[in-house]
């Protein structure tokens, strides 16, 4: 299956409809929302760090109103048992049979607040319905249904009484990028507004959860061009052989290039990808995935730099072509 120039077009008016509804709750913010929609259209989960206060919970709750389907919060805490994330088996004295009754993970957007809160045992029950889509209780597994995406949360300030995600654990987020503050212009319109505590209550569904899949199946048929491949792994071998990294892009972490591209190049009416999808994702896509080495780290090296350095010296294909 290809797709067409009309599915193209439809794909991309859809995307922008439910950019736009999200930008009424979330101002001045287009570029992550994008993101965030991009994440869960490649059926991924995102993972944003960030500081207190920015929007972050309106974010999740904006996805959430946009597609016509369910929503939960969890707030992670040294004490949050894995019971409490995927639901407990309760046995019933009146009809003699045990009852699953489910936790708030199964939802269709499920914000996990202050994941880094949480001990490391609830952690990976999270994650683990994160990677299967499915909850083992008492040996029964249940499917959370779809979509689902997960929006997890960490504040990158406040350390203290925290358990942080191993490499492995933030290797299954599809993405991870910050909202950061507004700029000038959307704190006014915020301040101006005030009185209204939630903007997400006002937002109306654009388009309902099979419409969703629909967008997701059409964004995995984009064709990706064997050059595209190539420049994605080429990335990858020099994030491995890096001087100032000690762990690079895993084959799994490709994978998720590739998906995020796909559904990002749909987004804007293209029935393929082209090398700056590439480049445009590298920082979502890689910043989570990268290590650098304690020497680099205390030279003041970041991720961030190095990602740019790769991306200059690894030439995308038309300029290699080219020359």
């Amino acid at each position: 299956m290809t797709v067409t120039a009309d599915q193209a077009a439809w794909f991309s008016q859809t995307f922008s409809a439910m950019v736009a509804n999200c930008d009424k709750a979330v101002l001045g913010k287009e570029h992550v929302i994008r993101l965030a929609l991009t994440c869960m259209l490649s059926e991924g989960h995102l993972l944003l760090e960030d500081f207190p206060g920015t929007g972050k919970t309106q974010l999740a709750r904006a996805i959430s109103g946009t597609v016509q389907g369910t929503n939960s919060r969890i707030q992670f805490t040294p004490d949050l048992l894995p019971s409490d994330v995927t639901g407990v088996t309760i046995y019933d004295p009146g009809t003699k049979v045990f009852e699953f009754h489910k936790g708030p993970i199964f939802a269709t957007i499920v914000l996990a607040d202050e994941i880094n809160r949480a001990s490391p045992k609830t952690q990976s029950a999270l994650l683990e319905v994160m990677e299967e889509a499915k909850v083992t209780v008492d040996g029964v597994r249940h499917e959370v249904g779809a979509p689902f995406m997960v929006i997890a949360t960490q504040n990158p300030i406040e350390q203290a009484g925290t358990y942080r995600l191993p490499e492995a654990q933030l290797d299954r987020f599809l993405m991870k990028t910050s909202l950061g503050y507004p700029d000038h212009d959307a704190t006014v319109r915020v301040l101006r507004d005030a009185k209204t505590r939630d903007r997400t209550k006002a937002l109306e569904p654009v388009v309902t959860s099979s419409v969703v899949i629909d967008m997701a199946e059409l964004a995995d048929e984009v064709h990706v061009d064997d050059a595209i491949l190539d420049y994605v792994s080429r990335i990858a071998e020099e994030t491995r052989r890096h001087v100032s990294v000690r762990l690079g892009l895993s084959v799994r972490g490709c994978l998720a290039f590739v998906r995020c591209a796909k559904t990002w190049a749909i987004s804007q009416g293209r029935d393929h990808v082209v090398p700056d999808d590439i480049k445009l994702l590298a920082s979502p896509v890689l910043n989570h995935r990268l290590l650098v080495t304690a020497e680099a780290a205390f030279a003041g090296i970041t991720v961030e730099q190095v990602i740019a350095q790769i991306l200059a010296e690894v030439a995308p294909p038309t300029e290699r072509l080219a020359s």
